[in-house]
């Protein structure tokens, strides 16, 4: 029996599905939800939310927000959440190298400037490592564990 999971940022539905579990950043650390779980009303740390659907894993980044967890339905409500294939690598490097070049000015005078550096440093810091730790290279590869090599369809 599946758990209904809705992923919802503030412009648009990331991931609307019914999946096995759900594991999600927790304002006190990872939290894993499953079909007929206690109701629940949780904040979200920045961090990765892993989905999985039919045995596959599904990866999202959220920066925040709020999870509310009834027996049939999950709903995250994030501040910004987005699929991993959905990360622009370089992009997310140059913000990194651009905040990082910021906070080494030496920190501006405003303190919500100084505050919103680092968020943005630490978003970019989180897109880059749900990348490179579940980027679809890897996901590929960890799909193919177990099949026999006159299985494998690698010769698209």
């Amino acid at each position: 029996m599946p758990i209904r999971c809705e992923i919802v940022s503030q412009d648009r539905t990331v991931f609307e599905g019914d999946v096995d579990i759900v594991v999600l950043p927790g304002a006190d650390g990872e939290m894993g939800i499953l079909p007929n779980h206690a109701p629940v009303l949780s904040t979200l740390d920045l961090g990765v939310i892993k989905v999985r659907q039919d045995g596959e894993e599904l990866v999202f980044t959220i920066t925040g927000g709020v999870a509310e967890v009834q027996p049939e339905i999950v709903t995250v409500l994030a501040d910004a959440a987005e699929h991993i294939d959905e990360i622009d690598i370089a992009r997310a490097e140059a913000a990194k190298q651009r905040a990082e070049e910021l906070i080494e000015q030496g920190p501006p005078p405003d303190t919500d400037a100084y505050l919103a550096l680092e968020a943005a440093l630490r978003r970019s810091n989180l897109r880059l490592e749900a990348a490179r730790r579940y980027g679809r290279s890897r996901r590929r590869a960890s799909l193919s564990i177990g099949r026999s090599s006159s299985d494998s369809d690698d010769t698209k």
